[in-house]
């Protein structure tokens, strides 16, 4: 049992990043980026690229699939979503399933349909009060820990983390206190095209590369970040804990192809019961 506890909390930490990227768009644009998934796969196939392509050490790809991450989120906002402005969350939601469908099939065309993995090398677990540890759940719980913290300091202690606070607030009154609101979109992309990037190569780490593999994430992201409170970025975490946890320990009575079920049935009584998440704050629209 401790040893699902502490599968599920791993599990919970791959689930942490792009869940708290899809609510940090959400909270200040207002609609769900179905393509958090699509991105995940570019990141992590950016960093195979640096990885095996160009002989990079796996630290430094990742940041470079981190960089191409941000940069195809920015473009994509660009491209796409900036010219739908004033429009519907539904509109901006049909538009990101347009996005998603697009970049995965760039990802297939270019890398195919085989499964690929990182070039690292193998290490044995580690055996920790009973607990099984392997080398990619330190990696995990190491960068993952690293990258929230990063992230709290942000939102804590820097003029654009209190920017994107004050948008996600109230556009209309942090338009009037001089805070660009472009400006602030721009970075709320980068650090979700990086996020979810970052979130692509652990989970490249805990299984294997292939074009759908944000696809399988998907759904488990979303309902960790409705869990968690969809409005509150880092509440979002929290709930992608939970959902770990639960997942893990529903492998006892379920068959382990048959987890998603889980994260399924969790958002819809989450969305029945308590649309504002468990621990997030609820908003108003006008």
């Amino acid at each position: 049992m401790i040893q699902l506890m502490f599968n599920g909390l791993v599990t919970g930490l791959l689930i942490a990043l792009p869940a708290l990227a899809l609510a940090l768009t959400f909270s200040v644009l207002r609609f769900a980026n179905y393509a958090i998934g699509a991105m995940l796969t570019v990141g992590a196939y950016a960093a195979f690229a640096f990885n095996t392509l160009a002989g990079w050490p796996l630290p430094l790809a990742t940041v470079g699939g981190m960089g191409v991450g941000a940069l195809v989120a920015v473009g994509v906002n660009e491209l796409v979503y900036e010219r739908l402005r004033g429009r519907s969350g539904v509109t901006l939601l049909v538009a990101s399933i347009g996005v998603a469908l697009a970049l995965e099939n760039v990802v297939r065309f270019v890398a195919g349909n085989s499964p690929r993995g990182y070039a690292v090398a193998l290490a044995r677990p580690l055996r920790l009060f009973g607990l099984r540890i392997n080398s990619e759940q330190i990696t995990t719980l190491a960068a993952v820990v690293a990258a929230l913290a990063g992230i709290w300091v942000l939102f804590r202690f820097t003029r654009i983390g209190r920017a994107m606070r004050a948008v996600a607030d109230n556009p209309d009154l942090a338009a009037v206190r001089g805070i660009g609101r472009r400006g602030v979109v721009t970075v709320v992309w980068a650090l979700s095209g990086a996020l979810a990037a970052l979130a692509g190569v652990l989970i490249g780490l805990d299984a294997t590369l292939d074009p759908q593999m944000g696809w399988n994430y998907t759904l488990p992201v979303f309902t960790a970040a409705i869990l968690g409170g969809l409005a509150s970025p880092m509440a979002a975490v929290a709930g992608a804990l939970v959902l770990g946890v639960a997942e893990e320990l529903a492998t006892t009575v379920l068959a382990p192809q048959y987890r998603t079920i889980v994260a399924f049935l969790v958002m819809a009584v989450i969305l029945l019961a308590r649309p504002s998440g468990l621990f997030g704050a609820r908003w108003m629209t006008r």
